[in-house]
């Protein structure tokens, strides 16, 4: 080997050492983000399919032509969902299923811990929304009306602002509190569109000012 060579060899080992390293490192970092990147939205989209399949199962093993349900079928998907993909909305829309078959199967206060799961800690706000009118119906039929009512303080989305309104109105009535009743489900009223059918709402009008409520 020339002296020439062996000074370009020197020059590029003295480059390697100065630049390589910082070379190696930034292309290794921008590779792990880019094919990270892809691997967890690969992840997610593998994630959001298992997910759909069980909830999937779970729909067609709770909404049964007959109307019933295999109550261990639906809790062993619902467990799957819970276990596995735990406080996404898949899980907890299978919570609801879980605490409908248990309603249905007069275990209230099953349904209730549910419920009450959901709205400690809900996937979104619609979600949180459901799992409180839901938990609210379950209280009044363990005669926990007033702690029904409280579940029902504070303001609501607008596009669940009636059907809140109207529980909060048949609470009131359990409770033979009917001017307050009238009120809440005035509410209601008021918060249809003027597409929504609101026959039954105004049955319940017309039988408190009757007096037969």
């Amino acid at each position: 080997m020339s002296s020439t060579e062996d000074e370009q060899l020197a020059d590029l080992k003295d480059w390697w050492t100065r630049n390589g390293k910082p070379l190696v490192t930034g292309g290794l970092l921008a590779l792990v983000i880019v094919f990270g990147w892809q691997a967890f939205h690969k992840y997610q989209s593998n994630q959001s399919q298992g997910a759909s399949i069980l909830y999937q199962q779970l729909l067609e093993t709770t909404l049964t032509p007959d109307g019933k349900p295999d109550a261990a079928r639906v809790a062993d998907l619902a467990g799957k969902l819970n276990s596995e993909f735990g406080g996404s909305a898949y899980a907890q829309y299978g919570s609801l299923f879980v605490a409908k078959v248990a309603v249905d199967s007069g275990k209230l206060d099953d349904a209730a811990t549910e419920l009450k799961a959901i709205t400690a800690k809900p996937a979104n706000p619609a979600l949180g929304e459901i799992a409180r009118q839901r938990l609210a119906q379950v209280l009044a039929a363990q005669n926990k009306v007033e702690d029904a009512l409280k579940l029902l303080e504070g303001d609501a989305d607008k596009s669940f602002l009636a059907t809140r309104e109207e529980l909060k109105g048949d609470l009131l009535v359990q409770l033979g509190r009917t001017d307050e009743a009238n009120t809440a489900y005035q509410k209601a009223k008021a918060a249809l569109s003027d597409e929504a059918a609101v026959g039954g709402l105004q049955i319940k009008l017309d039988d408190l000012a009757k007096g037969d409520a």
